[in-house]
């Protein structure tokens, strides 16, 4: 656990064994497979994911009180690596990505709320943030905010530090929303069902001493998109 005060240095999370392991597990996704290799999972994945975790709640706090690092081994902001297979025509039970997700306190089956996401998975490295498919009052606020005032969100989206790293991405309706005119201030960026920016890494930087602090920069690099999005919503930052 990391103090308050100050960010661990030099501490190694995750290793080339980890993306070893996820590229055999896309070669042989199938239940036996997973049961033979199942503490290498535990060791190369689980482990490292619930230690960076523990570690990285502290500087999130210090970037917003909002935003909520669990590392709870299930429930928490790991996500699951099992896929649900309910409704999909591929029937793969594992997915072949490791990942977490540091939500809003807020956010729950009810109440939409940005937060910021590491994808680790082989050739698709990459920290977001925003928020991503938000129902119905959340998406109509959002796109409220930016009709409104839509040179607050354009400085938001086009700060050099966000843009010159991150890529904004999601779904994109094809004409106006509902109640809103063609001539609407920046409706390209209205049309949008998701609020969401992504910067790709490398396994090199994942797997060095300083990513703890890496990702730290990142999110600060975020915040004010999350901020913007959480004010837009009504919820505190």
């Amino acid at each position: 656990m990391i103090g308050e005060d100050r960010p661990i240095a030099g501490k190694t999370y995750f290793t080339p064994a980890l993306f070893a392991f996820l590229r055999e597990l896309k070669d042989n996704n199938t239940r036996e497979w997973f049961d033979a290799h199942k503490a290498r999972y535990e060791c190369v994945a689980k482990a490292p994911m619930l230690d960076f975790i523990d570690d990285v709640g502290p500087l999130l706090r210090r970037i917003s009180p909002q935003l909520l690092a669990d590392s709870r081994a299930s429930g928490g902001s790991m996500l699951r690596i099992h896929r649900d297979v309910r409704f999909a025509k591929d029937k793969s039970p594992y997915k072949t990505a490791l990942a977490a997700q540091f939500r809003h306190q807020a956010c729950s089956k009810d109440i939409d709320a940005p937060g910021l996401y590491l994808h680790l998975e082989p050739d698709q490295i990459m920290i977001g943030g925003g928020l991503y498919h938000p129902r119905g009052e959340s998406l109509y606020k959002v796109r409220c905010a930016i009709a409104t005032k839509p040179e607050l969100w354009q400085r938001i989206i086009e700060e050099p530090r966000l843009s010159e790293r991150f890529a904004q991405s999601g779904d994109k309706l094809r004409r106006p929303p509902t109640g809103f005119a063609v001539t609407t201030p920046l409706i390209e960026e209205v049309k949008r069902k998701d609020f969401v920016a992504l910067a790709a890494l490398d396994e090199a930087t994942v797997c060095g001493a300083d990513f703890l602090a890496e990702f730290e920069r990142h999110a600060r690099m975020l915040a004010p998109l999350l901020a913007y999005l959480s004010r837009a919503i009504g919820l505190a930052w």
